[in-house]
């Protein structure tokens, strides 16, 4: 697949085939390409929690809250839950401040989706938790912080981009066919001349 085509197959989903489980390896396999990408002053501080095993994953399903933007729909459905999740920490030995590195857990996640895309798999970025919580409940070392978890799975609904001019709403929506769309903004509207 050619990178346009694996960006634009790359969504977040936010609902999963329960039925395809995420093996260890898949999720070592997106993170070992994670890795390869740049860090802020090299320092690489970011570090991979990998759930797979379905008691561990069924922990961190309360934890996180999904799709803020549609707050009348409990998201995922139930019985399409994610396989798997990676949670993104910072080690704070390397590094204390977290705030620098946001810029590395969007480039590191950003990759992790687009190689489970590749895989025939699909994710959603959440940062919709407890840090504290989510550390309990995968009983952290605490220079452990939870910066961002990404959802993977086998997607099992449909995402549809739609272009819309620059003073429409970008806010995404559900049909009553439950199908999810997203708007995007036109390139021409979005390159400063």
């Amino acid at each position: 697949m050619e990178l346009k085509e694996l960006i634009k197959a790359n969504r977040s989903f936010r609902g999963y085939d329960e039925g395809r489980r995420v093996s260890r390896e898949e999720l070592l396999e997106m993170v070992d390409c994670a890795r390869f990408t740049a860090s802020s002053v090299n320092q690489q501080p970011l570090r991979y929690y990998l759930a797979y095993e379905s008691d561990v994953v069924d922990r961190i399903h309360p934890l996180i809250g999904w799709a803020r933007g549609l707050p009348n729909l409990k998201l995922p459905h139930e019985g399409m839950y994610p396989a798997a999740y990676i949670v993104i920490c910072q080690d704070t030995r390397v590094w204390e401040s977290t705030s620098r590195f946001t810029r590395d857990v969007g480039i590191v996640a950003q990759t992790i989706l687009l190689s489970a895309t590749e895989m025939g798999l699909g994710g959603c970025m959440i940062g919709n938790f407890s840090p504290e919580k989510i550390s309990s409940a995968l009983q952290l070392p605490e220079y452990m912080a939870p910066l961002l978890v990404v959802a993977v799975g086998k997607p099992a609904e449909k995402v549809v981009m739609v272009d819309i001019a620059a003073d429409e709403s970008t806010n995404y929506y559900r049909d009553e066919n439950d199908t999810h769309y997203v708007p995007k903004r036109r390139l021409e509207d979005l390159v400063i001349n």
